[in-house]
């Protein structure tokens, strides 16, 4: 008797430990799964939602994104507006959420350094589309803002010679003082007009706000300005109203592309704008993103996604 109860209790034993391991098993192989088809997550911050370039950004990212879904959590992320400690706040939220790569197109070079700082000291690979900052990134997707910049100013100079205006003032509608791509939009545009008789007034700064703009345009206008040049989407925008509502002929030259640009451009309140890839931005930038997350080297460090003179022949 005593041996069968010893015999059943073996059994049970057994049995019970047999239960336990293929559990344990389960649990484990579970995991193992879970973890193999965890996705990467990568952010794109931009400097706002609201221009049009800056979703064609996205739209690139995106199209790069949907096709590596299986590997790829991505989302865009932006302040409502042009504004340093909103975007820092969108980098540190990034990195807070386990982002592996973060796109970045910097508001202001230094401002974000820190925030970018810290964020690479806990493994997060930085990529620059369009603007960059002042701390080391694995590339940078952007245009030659200075070589763009420099053909703006040839395009306006050679309208105003058509015109027959050898000489007069010129206005400038900026971003912000430490906003890279666009300062360098701006000294490629002012060497342009070196050894001219044409005087370049002080640039206006009004934060890429189209209706800002206007204003600021409006009053280079009031001024006499023979020529303004907007150095980004919503500085363009409301280069190209100021002009159209003065009813004055003064040359007026953009950067960027969205349907209301190419409606001024066509209404002949805008001569051109300086149209940049931003989708191609997006693109490049994600797959880049790809090769680090795959643990791939990046070789090309800064590449040019380039940029096309559109004019009132292009739009019509």
């Amino acid at each position: 008797m005593k041996k069968n109860t010893f015999l059943a209790l073996l059994v049970s034993l057994l049995l019970i430990v047999g239960l336990f391991a293929a559990c344990t098993s389960g649990e484990s192989d579970e995991a193992a799964s879970s973890e193999a088809t965890e996705k990467a997550k990568v952010y794109l911050i931009t400097m706002d939602q609201m221009d049009q370039h800056w979703q064609n950004v996205n739209k690139g990212a995106e199209e790069i994104a949907a096709a590596n879904s299986d590997l790829i959590e991505y989302k865009w992320s932006a302040p409502d507006k042009k504004d340093d400690a909103q975007q820092i706040d969108k980098v540190n939220n990034a990195v807070a959420d386990g982002a592996k790569v973060i796109l970045l197109a910097a508001n202001g070079p230094d401002a974000i350094s820190s925030a970018l700082e810290e964020a690479a000291a806990k493994g997060v690979k930085i990529v620059y589309v369009d603007s960059p900052a002042n701390f080391p990134s694995e590339a940078t997707f952007a245009t030659d803002n200075k070589a763009a910049g420099k053909t703006a100013g040839e395009q306006m100079l050679a309208e105003l010679t058509a015109q027959g205006v050898v000489s007069g003032d010129i206005g400038i509608i900026n971003v912000k003082p430490d906003t890279t791509s666009c300062v360098l939009r701006e000294e490629g545009f002012r060497s342009a007009f070196e050894g001219t008789g044409f005087n370049i007034l002080t640039t206006q700064f009004c934060e890429g706000d189209a209706a800002k703009s206007q204003d600021a345009a409006a009053n280079f206008i009031s001024q006499g300005c023979v020529a303004i040049f907007g150095a980004n989407e919503g500085g363009t925008v409301g280069v190209g109203n100021a002009i159209k509502s003065s009813g004055k002929v003064v040359v007026g030259v953009g950067f960027d592309k969205s349907d209301t640009i190419l409606g001024l451009i066509s209404d002949g309140a805008l001569l051109c704008t300086m149209a940049q890839n931003p989708d191609q931005m997006g693109i490049q930038g994600m797959e880049a993103a790809l090769m680090l997350l795959n643990g791939e080297a990046i070789t090309t460090k800064n590449v040019d996604t380039g940029v096309s003179v559109i004019t009132k022949a292009d739009v019509q």
